[in-house]
């Protein structure tokens, strides 16, 4: 294996798990975000000899990540099937296995751009206007998707679920 590869082996296998969370959170799906972080990777490989910056090496993967998930969703390929049906309302304690499902339920019904906007945000813990960079729009887009994001969400959850009251961001 030459320097290009073992250095390319070593990014892959230090980062590869926190780009497949946020693609997970990004689609919803693992066997999708595994496709979707296969597909950066790919992409960061096909030019790994022109990066010369492997300092910003994961906002780039991550653009990269983004992006693909956005073109994806575009495409029109996937659909989106929802199964109905009410579940009886229990309370259920703040940190529990159901509210992270619920969270993520929530989180999937967000339209892709502003659950892209959410991920970087408040997963990846990015600035605005790191988002916006990332996102390649204005940092104005980025807080009005985010809110946008926010209200969808606390529109699908109960006050009870995780803390999130109305009104509050």
């Amino acid at each position: 294996m030459g320097d290009r590869d073992a250095a390319f082996a070593e990014y892959f296998s230090a980062r590869s798990d926190a780009m497949r969370g946020t693609a997970y959170l990004l689609c919803g799906d693992w066997h999708r975000a595994e496709d979707l972080v296969q597909t950066a990777f790919t992409k960061l490989y096909l030019v790994w000899n022109r990066v010369s910056r492997h300092e910003v090496l994961d906002a780039y993967v991550r653009q990269i990540l983004i992006r693909s998930f956005l073109d994806e969703r575009r495409r029109g390929w996937w659909r989106r099937e929802r199964v109905g049906g009410e579940d009886a309302e229990r309370p259920t304690p703040p940190d529990s296995p159901e509210n992270r499902l619920v969270m993520l339920q929530a989180l999937a019904a967000v339209p892709p751009r502003q659950r892209a906007v959410l991920v970087l945000r408040y997963w990846e813990d990015l600035s605005v206007e790191e988002a916006a960079a990332l996102l390649g729009c204005s940092p104005g887009t980025v807080k009005s998707q985010a809110a946008r994001g926010l209200d969808t969400m606390r529109g699908l959850l109960s006050p009870a679920h995780v803390g999130i009251e109305k009104g509050k961001r």
